[in-house]
């Protein structure tokens, strides 16, 4: 539909030469280094887990889970037309790359066609990096994000080719964390080349803030008494007391009522991984990033991203998209101006989400769902959500 159009009227010569840098030098330097970087980056005027129990992180939803009582439909698009004829199309983030990803979409050449392009942006060589490796620079913040975004979309080009009328009857879009912005690209709100841009901005401003503190990430499971909320109070203080200045320890992704992700300083989760019993927490899993993503110690990337994302040209969705920050629709072009910088550091509700976008009345059809990209998680934890919504979803594997 949309999509191949969006690719054909880039153009290529016109692109950005200068390649984003990151800031380097002491935190009492990078405020500024930060600031730059944008103005030094860009002008955008022309522009899978190795083992089953890498998976577990974002798989499992706890068995008999049920939400009642909301009406979330009121907050998405319901066409009036038989459900079953219609699709939602989702977008993983950063954590779903792995070597090999994108190769098996060669075949089609519009595929080829999105990674040339990224290229041209970009100034090195994406797909090579993706079908190829090393790991290492693969799982970096500022190649992962590019990574997982073009070869997202690119799978859209095998999704256009076996079934077309999935994408031209694409009511909702949505994306976690990172792949809210494929959704917005997707939707026809962001143009691609620019969103490129966007993306290696916003990566580059995230792997900086996370190089100032030692944090990361890890994914907790836990019982219905637990009290999660209280062991983040008490881990912030427990570093506070060991002179360290600002901890941060919070829920950064709400996944479902009995796993969430926490992120924070190093310490911070260390405090939480001694303390599991107290607490009521069944297990803890540190995630392969770098930092504490959707906390505010990605405060710093913020100002970058936002700068970057007041120079392009935003157009109204052609079709839902749905935000990180609450779960809700955008409204039009102000909104996701105003909202997308915010998902940096605040939570990602895609429990939130997925209430909004799967929840029928007894006895209503379900849309068909496509999760396009690397890896199948979102599948997955759909299965847990709404198993009649997961029994007509599908993979389109990057």
């Amino acid at each position: 539909m949309f999509f191949r159009t969006l690719v054909r009227r880039f153009h290529r010569p016109a692109l950005l030469q200068c390649k984003p840098e990151i800031p380097k030098g002491p935190p009492s330097a990078g405020s500024e280094k930060v600031k730059d970087l944008l103005d030094n980056a860009a002008t955008f005027q022309d522009i899978r887990p190795q083992s089953e129990e890498d998976a577990w992180a974002t798989l499992p939803y706890v068995d008999g889970t049920f939400f009642g009582g909301r009406n979330q439909a009121m907050k998405s698009n319901r066409p009036k037309i038989d459900p079953r004829e219609t699709t939602i199309i989702l977008f993983p983030g950063q954590g779903a790359q792995y070597v090999g990803m994108a190769s098996r979409l060669l075949k089609y050449p519009g595929a080829r066609d999105i990674f040339a392009l990224a290229n041209d942006v970009l100034g090195y060589d994406l797909l090579k990096l993706c079908v190829e490796g090393p790991r290492e620079k693969l799982d970096q913040t500022m190649y992962c994000q590019p990574a997982v975004m073009v070869s997202s979309l690119a799978a859209l080009e095998q999704l256009r080719e076996e079934r077309p009328n999935a994408i031209d009857n694409c009511f909702a879009t949505a994306g976690f964390s990172l792949g809210e912005i494929t959704a917005l690209v997707f939707a026809g709100a962001i143009s691609f080349d620019k969103a490129v841009k966007l993306v290696q901005i916003r990566a580059e401003a995230m792997q900086w803030a996370s190089e100032q503190t030692k944090s990361g990430m890890a994914t907790v499971l836990f019982s219905p008494d637990a009290r999660l909320g209280e062991a983040c109070k008490d881990a912030v203080n427990w570093c506070i007391q060991r002179g360290m200045e600002n901890p941060e320890c919070r829920i950064a992704n709400y996944l479902y009522p009995s796993c969430k992700v926490i992120a924070g300083n190093t310490e911070a989760l260390k405090f939480l991984e001694a303390n599991t019993k107290k607490y009521g927490i069944k297990r803890i899993k540190r995630l392969p990033v770098s930092g504490a993503f959707h906390t505010e110690l990605m405060a710093s990337a913020v100002e970058p991203f936002s700068k970057a994302l007041k120079k392009i040209k935003i157009e109204d969705p052609i079709i839902s998209v749905h935000s990180n920050v609450d779960g809700k629709r955008y409204r039009n072009p102000g909104h996701i101006l105003n909202q997308l910088p915010k998902q940096i550091v605040r939570p990602v509700k895609w429990e939130q989400t997925l209430h909004n976008l799967y929840e029928r009345k007894t006895g209503e059809f379900f849309p068909r769902t496509f999760e396009c990209g690397p890896g199948k998680g979102l599948k997955a934890i759909l299965k847990q959500v709404n198993a009649k919504a997961w029994d007509s979803s599908f993979n389109i594997e990057a």
